[in-house]
């Protein structure tokens, strides 16, 4: 951080590797530690956050500590008395393992952080669900637990942001109370509602941009009205899991796009409801909320919260985003070039690009969805298992933890890769490219020679290969790389190994593990001041990155493997897919 006078009165240091220490730089003028060259630049750059007291102008340049190697420097230029401010919330209703909260300050740094678990519930076969009254639960828990520890920091909240899993159905009667469980994301019982809703509305995909999926939202309320028929004449308003939480927050039933463009009901060119959609599933546009951009105002913190958790009154709470459009916000993707994009390592995993235009590709089940800024729409590739496949194959080889499986499966030599199984990671079904709600899983080419590291490489190796066949969908442009988030870019070995199968450079950023807490946050900060591209920029940078991981050179033998590999794993899909599915 740097004060109206220029002296750097704060800093941080993102790199573990990097020779600059923040003792380095705290206490000098800015001006007189960069490269001569820079000089002018950045005094200029001071001058303009002196002109607009409150908005964070970003600077890039070098620095050059006692080690005499330059080091790049990221910073955000504040006028003074902001720098402790605490200036945003995020709300992340992670897809099935917690609840977190982070608390963003001025320099986009997480000032505090807290998290509660969840359970999903899976009574039968293709089902998931969990009780919305859980989700409250926690963020209780999670707001208690940073009143406690952080009461200076929440005193100090201007705005809050909320990011969560898609496509979940919240079901409300007349008095908004939850009517039953809501029925998750990763959900496949709507196979046969999801086929007649294409035969109702042949031009469903045109309107939607995506094909009817059981993933989604609307077929969810046509298997309610199918199978629990008094439960749906009680329905009055159908609410996405974070919106529900906004519910409670402020008392609003607001969405907004990036979220309802998941729901199968949104026009996503207009960003609109369509009527002919709802009227497709018995409902109106009374039973929907309220839309609005991410980036903009959806309503104010209850005073009763705010009283409880020490909070000021009147709080702002933006529209958010649903979690993968929320990470793409933390990354800095989408906000101004089109092309960009990402690979998420979560719970399912997703291949992300952001365009300033509405470009739908349903033959190959990518996804086409409305960013969480104006103006700005996403493809994306979704397959349902990616960590969650590392987590089972855990339990299902006995160890602790995921690190464990990874570590397993980087023990194997690479000259037993050719021998290793071939894993498909089809553990509830499927999206991109197969659109396959009863795909399932299976090692296959076992024998005698396989060990536990085997298995575990196959799994980690499957899971790529499936991220690459919903790669192969979408358009890059000229991209040479994407970003990578979610708790699995925390091993190198899993990325150094994507990076050879998607023959690309993957950028991992700091923050990388929580970016859609930090893009709910900088939603939560937008939603305090005007909505201009300017600012939008502003707020929405791009994190430093802390390692690229580049396809290995000049290891053709290595990348003639995956591909034949892959080739493989192609064929396997194609010769079993008849053969799966519950009976």
């Amino acid at each position: 951080m740097v004060n109206e006078s220029g002296i750097v009165v704060d800093a941080q240091v993102s790199g573990p590797s990097s020779t600059l220490q923040p003792e380095d730089i705290v206490g000098h003028h800015l001006p007189d530690l960069v490269d001569p060259s820079s000089k002018e630049t950045v005094q200029a750059k001071l001058e303009e956050a002196r002109r607009t007291p409150g908005t964070p102008i970003r600077c890039d340049t070098s620095v050059e500590p006692r080690s005499g190697n330059a080091v790049p420097l990221l910073c955000w230029m504040c006028a003074e008395g902001e720098a402790n401010d605490i200036r945003v919330a995020a709300i992340d209703l992670l897809p099935e393992a917690s609840l977190r909260h982070q608390l963003l300050n001025a320099q986009h740094a997480v000032v505090a952080t807290a998290h509660a678990p969840l359970t999903v519930q899976q009574p039968k076969p293709l089902w998931s669900e969990q009780t919305p009254q859980a989700w409250w639960q926690a963020l209780e828990t999670v707001m208690d637990t940073l009143h406690a520890t952080h009461p200076e920091a929440l005193a100090q909240l201007q705005g809050i942001g909320l990011s969560g899993q898609m496509h979940g159905a919240v079901l409300l009667d007349a008095q908004h109370t939850v009517l039953r469980p809501a029925i998750l994301w990763n959900d496949g019982r709507s196979q046969a509602q999801c086929e007649a809703l294409t035969a109702r509305i042949p031009t469903l995909s045109d309107i939607a941009g995506n094909l009817a999926m059981p993933g989604f939202t609307a077929p969810k309320l046509l298997w309610v009205k199918a199978h629990e028929p008094d439960i749906f004449q009680q329905v009055r308003l159908v609410l996405l899991p974070k919106d529900w939480l906004r519910l409670k927050l402020c008392g609003d039933a607001v969405s907004e796009m990036s979220d309802a463009a998941g729901t199968l009901w949104l026009d996503v060119a207009k960003r609109d409801w369509s009527d002919a959609l709802l009227a497709a599933c018995d409902l109106n546009r009374g039973h929907m909320p309220r839309l609005v951009e991410g980036s903009a105002p959806s309503g104010h913190l209850l005073p009763a919260l705010a009283q409880r958790w020490g909070i000021p009154a009147g709080v702002v709470i933006a529209g958010g985003a649903g979690d993968n459009a929320a990470s793409a916000i933390g990354m800095g993707v989408g906000v101004s070039a089109s092309g960009e994009g990402f690979v998420s390592l979560g719970t399912s995993g997703v291949v992300f690009t952001a365009s300033d235009r509405y470009t739908p590709n349903p033959t190959k089940a990518v996804h086409a969805f409305c960013h969480a800024l104006p103006d700005r729409w996403h493809q994306m590739s979704v397959m349902l298992s990616a960590a969650s496949a590392l987590s089972w194959a855990k339990r299902a080889l006995n160890l602790e933890s995921e690190a464990a499986l990874l570590a397993l499966a980087a023990s194997l030599p690479t000259a037993d890769r050719a021998t290793a199984p071939i894993f498909l990671p089809y553990l509830t079904g499927e999206r991109s490219p197969h659109n396959n709600a009863s795909a399932q899983a299976s090692w296959f080419g076992m024998s005698a020679s396989n060990d536990a590291a085997s298995l575990a490489y196959a799994v980690a190796e499957g899971v790529g290969f499936g991220l690459l066949d919903g790669l192969q969908t979408l358009s890059l442009g000229n991209a040479s790389g994407l970003s990578v988030v979610g708790g699995g870019s925390r091993s190198d070995w899993w990325l150094q190994l994507l990076a050879d199968i998607f023959q690309l450079d993957l950028h991992l950023h700091s923050g990388a593990q929580t970016g859609a807490a930090l893009g709910a946050a900088r939603l939560g900060w937008l939603a305090t001041g005007p909505q201009t591209p300017e600012r939008f920029k502003a707020i929405c940078v791009r994190p430093p990155i802390e390692k690229t991981f580049r396809p290995t050179p000049g290891n053709t033998p290595l990348h003639a493997l995956l591909l034949k590999r892959h080739q493989r794993f192609q064929a396997l899909y194609r010769a079993t897919a008849p053969l799966m599915g519950f009976m």
